[in-house]
């Protein structure tokens, strides 16, 4: 377990208080229920500019790569963060296989890296403690996608 800081735990609780906010709790929800896209151009059909779902998609991606890139700079510990914010590694798992194409689309191979880096390293922190977790969550999920489209 990595040494916490009063200034980390007192940035952990911001980052929950902004998760907190209304609108953003709505996004994510939306976020973790909803969304669904095999491309970018999927993304933007299904999701175009001005509508509520592409916003909820920024609000909520934005939210997490902001907070990853915190944890990344070693402003939060990763185990003190990885305790109470899985939900960074869902958000990964539902754009990871559009990431390569959408930095290739917007010429921005930085996009997204925070959060593919806190992701991966929550991942192994995971399989540390609870070997297995990882693919029964994608197995969950898939269940859930599955459902979802047969409804």
């Amino acid at each position: 377990m990595g040494e916490v800081t009063h200034q980390q735990a007192e940035l952990m609780l911001r980052l929950y208080d902004l998760r907190r906010e209304t609108r953003l709790r709505q996004a994510r929800t939306w976020f973790v229920e909803s969304f669904s896209a095999a491309t970018p151009e999927e993304m933007l059909q299904k999701y175009p500019k001005g509508t509520e779902e592409i916003t909820n998609v920024r609000m909520v991606v934005s939210y997490w790569e902001m907070a990853a890139g915190i944890v990344n700079r070693g402003l939060i510990d990763d185990e003190l963060f990885f305790e109470s914010n899985g939900e960074a590694w869902v958000v990964w798992e539902k754009i990871r296989h559009l990431a390569a194409s959408m930095r290739a689309t917007y010429k921005n191979p930085t996009m997204f890296v925070h959060l593919e880096a806190v992701a991966k390293r929550l991942e192994e922190w995971r399989e540390r403690r609870a070997p297995g977790s990882n693919e029964a969550m994608r197995k969950m999920f898939a269940q859930m996608r599955d459902q979802k489209a047969g409804s």
